[in-house]
């Protein structure tokens, strides 16, 4: 069954659109992951034009980080201070990733800019995750090699204009963070990404926050960031296909449940090691696809239109 998408200007098969979103939406409940940096690219090869694939890609990264954030309110495992001030930084890079994103529209180099920018970070994200992957694993299996410290003090701890986040038991300088977040907004509107995979870590390793607020303050953050983000490419670019993000987010919600039931039967060092295979795999297709030769090399298209 065919449906036209409006605003991407192609037509889809309705079952194709839903297994993307179930896909991915059973990467995120297997994995623990947002999905939109592997849903975006999903959709290029799908035939969606970047452009609409990153602006409507966020939508699902909003969907599925709502109830996640409101479930770590309950648990009380969310650090609103410095979740407002990576909210802060992320506004701002949002607005600074939609300038970029409108520029390279207008000089028609927006399609190869998200693609090139999805090749170095998914291969630069997937070859760090692969590589701490098989290191946990190794110390899986021997647990003599498995004490470590996981954070220390930096430079990062003698920065000025220090705030206390209670909630993480921090005593920082808020530069840190507000760039953390800034970087993270410039993803999202770039690449139609939610920007956990480098938040996270982020979180963990640069800012020094216990692993217990970390998931739940990087979902506060992220809900609010491609939310405006969606919003502000609505706004300027009109790229935002609300038919294609209905089918992502019905495929999604049904694709965790299935996700999150197949998670509990793997270990968790084999599961990362799937999905840094599987981010590698995407990023040598989009490789794949700007270095071949396509089958018709000139197109035609309407100036000013992505």
């Amino acid at each position: 069954m065919q449906v036209y998408l409006p605003i991407a200007e192609t037509s889809v098969n309705a079952f194709t659109l839903l297994g993307v979103g179930g896909g991915v939406g059973m990467l995120s409940g297997m994995f623990g992951v947002g999905g939109g940096f592997l849903i975006t690219p999903l959709l290029f090869f799908i035939g969606v034009p970047p452009a609409v694939a990153v602006a409507t890609g966020v939508n699902q990264v909003v969907a599925s980080s709502i109830s996640g954030v409101l479930a770590h309110l309950k648990r009380k495992t969310v650090d609103l201070q410095m979740g407002s001030v990576l909210l802060i930084g992320g506004l701002v890079g949002s607005l600074i990733g939609i300038w970029f994103f409108n520029l390279m529209s207008a000089l028609g180099q927006i399609d190869l800019i998200v693609q090139l920018s999805y090749v170095i970070f998914l291969g630069i994200i997937g070859g760090l995750m692969l590589q701490e992957s098989l290191r946990a694993l190794r110390r899986a299996n021997n647990p003599a090699a498995n004490k470590r410290k996981l954070h220390q003090h930096t430079w990062v701890h003698n920065l000025p204009f220090k705030m206390k986040f209670r909630t993480s038991g921090l005593y920082i300088s808020i530069f840190p963070p507000l760039l953390v977040g800034m970087g993270v907004g410039i993803l999202a509107a770039i690449m139609g990404v939610g920007g956990g995979f480098i938040l996270v870590p982020a979180m963990i390793y640069l800012l020094g926050m216990p692993t217990k607020v970390v998931i739940g303050t990087s979902l506060f953050q992220v809900t609010f960031v491609a939310a405006f983000t969606t919003m502000m490419h609505a706004v300027t670019n009109q790229s935002v296909d609300v038919m294609l993000a209905a089918f992502l987010i019905i495929g999604g919600v049904v694709g965790a449940q299935i996700g999150t039931r197949v998670g509990l039967k793997l270990r968790a060092e084999q599961l990362r090691i799937l999905l840094s295979l599987l981010v590698l795999a995407v990023c040598g297709k989009i490789a794949f696809d700007l270095l071949w030769t396509p089958s018709e090399i000139y197109s035609v298209t309407v100036p000013g239109r992505f």
